[in-house]
């Protein structure tokens, strides 16, 4: 069976399988192939994967071969028209929010396994890539920040006095939230972090942060970890704590997303006018409408305040990133690949569940 690396573009950093993980997975059972310079924003040359007995290929010649293609980003309509009919592919599609991106996989019949599908039960906790790429994006989210506000994180003691350490508020404590309080606090500043999920308190105390609480929020565990939408009373609620934490703190970092929806606006303009001068806003939420009513993608001033839109950042840790995408896909292909051969079990709810298209059948509509 044939195999593609893709490259992911001129705007993507990261590659969907290093060398090493494509190794571990498919050994010489399978017949490699990677597109040109697939891996070198992620410190991967040509030669390093011709080393591990991949052979380096044109982006249509593996199109053309491939039955399994590995990437990240989308593919286009034209590139899915140079597959063989039957091939797999595997990404990051988004089909809640893009149902056209499926239209091909079925006029051509083709197999899409959507990894943001993944369902988020502890069986797959090792293979979510969702969770990976919002440790890397939690991290830098944390270093933007720190670049660009005007004063240190940490408190200092020098010869020309005593600095205050930067206060830090971090807006939703899920995998990117968490790891921006941990990397915060190893910078040295004091952290403070909201969410309307009262279970993540205990977590967010044990790394170091001091939970805003709002009484009377919603749960519901069958949102698999994620928040869910909030009655108005304890909106508004919310909107005025959050608005008084935001006027105190010198950062503020949004990482809140409700899956299949419009991310919730929780720092309105007036919110950024109460905000000291020099303070920075990171929004995570960018590429789903983000968190700050005034957030575009990339770096803003607004009246003194910088504004950081990015939903990517996993994207200035290529190395890393690519080698937790490509550790998840090695975890998954154990449930896929037995004895050397392919041979997905669609009764197994993993499977089930990350396979949006099969043989041309839309799965999303069952589901």
């Amino acid at each position: 069976m044939r195999y593609l690396i893709l490259n992911e573009g001129e705007s993507e950093t990261r590659v969907s399988l290093l060398p090493e993980s494509a190794t571990a997975i498919f050994g010489t059972s399978f017949f490699g192939m990677v597109e040109k310079g697939a891996g070198r924003k992620a410190s991967r040359s040509d030669a390093d994967y011709e080393a591990a007995g991949i052979k380096v290929v044109t982006r249509e010649e593996g199109l053309k071969n491939a039955q399994l293609v590995l990437g990240i980003l989308p593919l286009s309509d034209a590139d899915l028209q140079l597959l063989p009919e039957g091939a797999s592919v595997w990404g990051m599609y988004q089909p809640q929010w893009h149902p056209e991106r499926l239209k091909v996989f079925e006029e051509r019949k083709l197999n899409l396994y959507s990894l943001d599908c993944i369902p988020r039960i502890s069986r797959a906790q090792s293979m979510d890539v969702l969770s990976s790429m919002a440790t890397a994006s939690g991290y830098q989210a944390v270093l933007e920040a720190a670049a660009a506000l005007p004063r240190f994180f940490p408190m200092l003691m020098t010869a020309a006095g005593t600095i205050a350490p930067a206060k830090v508020l971090v807006i939703g404590a899920g995998v990117a939230g968490l790891q921006a309080i941990a990397t915060a606090k190893r910078l040295g500043a004091v952290v403070e972090a909201f969410d309307t999920r009262p279970s993540v308190k205990e977590q967010v105390e044990s790394l170091g942060g001091k939970f805003v609480e709002v009484e009377g929020a919603r749960e519901d565990k069958a949102a698999g970890g994620y928040a869910v939408e909030q009655d108005p009373d304890y909106q508004r609620r919310q909107a005025e704590a959050i608005a008084k934490a935001v006027a105190k703190v010198d950062v503020v970092i949004t990482t809140a997303q409700i899956p299949g929806r419009i991310a919730p606006l929780l720092i309105t303009e007036d919110m950024v006018k109460a905000m000291k001068p020099g303070a920075v806003i990171v929004d995570m939420a960018v590429s789903t409408g983000g968190n700050c009513a005034l957030t575009k993608t990339g770096r803003h001033d607004v009246n003194g305040i910088t504004i950081i839109g990015d939903s990517f950042l996993q994207r200035q840790k290529a190395e890393d990133a690519s080698r937790m995408y490509a550790k998840n896909l090695q975890n998954l292909f154990k449930l896929l690949v037995k004895e050397g051969v392919f041979q997905p079990d669609f009764t197994d709810e993993i499977v089930k569940g990350c396979c949006v298209v099969r043989d041309g059948v839309n799965n999303l509509i069952k589901h």
